[in-house]
């Protein structure tokens, strides 16, 4: 029910444009891959290192990205695919910091945090995002009622969630 009140405030957020059809569903299968991630994940740290289960991770997602490459550049061709020495060096800092080093303290966090509390954090992002846009860049202007009905509405159903999850324990 939770889930059904949040789904109806992103599309009164959107006031059920079908142009952002696909861009919402993809939202939500990308929400629903993420919040399994962190389930699964959270299994695993029980079993096994933090280390090993992120170089696995980064390892199979290397290979699958590898695999499809091909057929990427076959449908958007580039000049060059080997970077240069400028973009190499800011690859490395984006590889060992703000993924490998993040995914690893992700995995730890969860050791300590339950599966919900990460995934909430996680799902709360794009709330950061709107409020951020609005301080910085001023992007308030576009936005009417519907929308801040359906901003109130997601909140809510992060709200009561939480309250759930605090009356079970």
């Amino acid at each position: 029910m939770l889930s059904l009140l949040t789904v109806f405030g992103i599309s009164l957020i959107f006031h059920f444009d079908t142009s952002y059809q696909l861009g919402i569903g993809l939202g939500v299968i990308s929400s629903a891959i993420g919040a399994l991630y962190t389930i699964f994940n959270k299994r695993l740290v029980q079993h096994y290192d933090t280390k090993v289960i992120n170089y696995y991770q980064m390892l199979s997602g290397t290979v699958c990205l590898g695999a499809v490459l091909p057929v990427y550049l076959y449908f958007f061709p580039v000049e060059s695919v080997i970077p240069g020495m400028k973009d190499i060096g800011n690859l490395m800092i984006l590889a060992l910091f703000c993924t490998v080093g993040l995914y690893v303290i992700f995995a730890e966090v969860l050791k300590k945090i339950p599966a919900f509390t990460v995934n909430l954090t996680f799902n709360l992002e794009p709330v950061y995002a709107i409020i951020m846009a609005f301080l910085f860049f001023n992007e308030s202007k576009q936005v009417n009622h519907s929308f801040y009905i359906g901003l109130s509405l997601i909140i809510t159903s992060v709200v009561l969630q939480t309250i759930i999850s605090i009356r079970k324990k």
